[in-house]
């Protein structure tokens, strides 16, 4: 069947839906128009630090822009998983002429040796997966002694429920309720229905000490005036309302 069609799909499945993986990537590389540009990946890149000769696991890692960009850095190496065909497709293209690797593989059955990996990131793609705790256990036990993990996820004043009004014109509110009623959600997105899973932040840092991580950053990507080319309509749009949530914890 096509995804979406007979109900709500989540995780990888729904970027395999017809046209919604080109959605997808033009929407989130069109520069001071992506939120993820001028909010989600100068946070990410600003906690990241050096990479050296670092072994990187990337979960829900789509194109794999990102693992370009930690290559030319200097890690040791770089794995992207997707649960999406049509993702890892787009992430062997990106990854062409590099050392990096690329599985199709659902998030929730991710598990690896003990030790492999020193660093792991995951870019909006937590809030796909129902069984959190679990994803985030096998990750402890892959990273190496003072590993790192560090995510980011669609804000949960994003994930509430929120009422959608019909309009052609760029949003510059949202309407928060529920907030407390965590689970699953059902939303209509790049043209088609698609399942996120709502957490709190206290959720979500609950969910990492339960995992035994600790806890080295919070943010909330504030967007940066930098990545604005002197568009100051659309950076005071952008500072009305959160959007993403960064979470950095490392391995004991």
């Amino acid at each position: 069947m096509i995804p979406g069609e007979h109900g709500p799909v989540r995780g990888g499945a729904f970027y395999d839906a017809p046209q919604v993986a080109d959605r997808y990537l033009r929407h989130r590389h069109s520069g001071v128009h992506s939120p993820n540009h001028v909010m989600e990946e100068p946070a990410l890149l600003d906690e990241l630090g050096p990479v050296a000769d670092l072994r990187v696991l990337d979960l829900g890692c789509g194109d794999a822009a990102i693992g370009r960009t930690l290559l030319a850095a200097g890690c040791r190496s770089y794995l992207g998983i997707d649960g999406s065909a049509e993702m890892t497709r787009a992430a062997t293209a990106t990854l062409a002429g590099t050392s990096g690797r690329v599985d199709t593989m659902d998030i929730e059955k991710f598990s690896a040796p003990p030790h492999a990996f020193d660093l792991i990131i995951s870019r909006l793609a937590l809030h796909y997966v129902d069984d959190l705790d679990s994803v985030l256990t096998a990750c402890r036990r892959s990273l190496s002694p003072g590993g790192r993990l560090l995510i980011t996820v669609v804000h949960p004043v994003i994930t509430s429920h929120e009422a959608r009004r019909s309009t052609e014109q760029a949003r510059t509110d949202w309407v928060v309720d529920d907030y407390f009623h965590t689970g699953a959600r059902r939303r209509s997105w790049l043209g088609d229905t698609v399942t996120w899973y709502h957490r709190t932040i206290e959720d979500y840092v609950t969910a990492l000490t339960r995992a035994d991580f600790a806890i080295t950053s919070l943010r909330e990507c504030a967007p940066r005036h930098d990545r604005f080319d002197g568009d100051m309509a659309e950076f005071a749009r952008r500072r009305r309302v959160p959007l993403f949530l960064l979470l950095a914890g490392s391995r004991p």
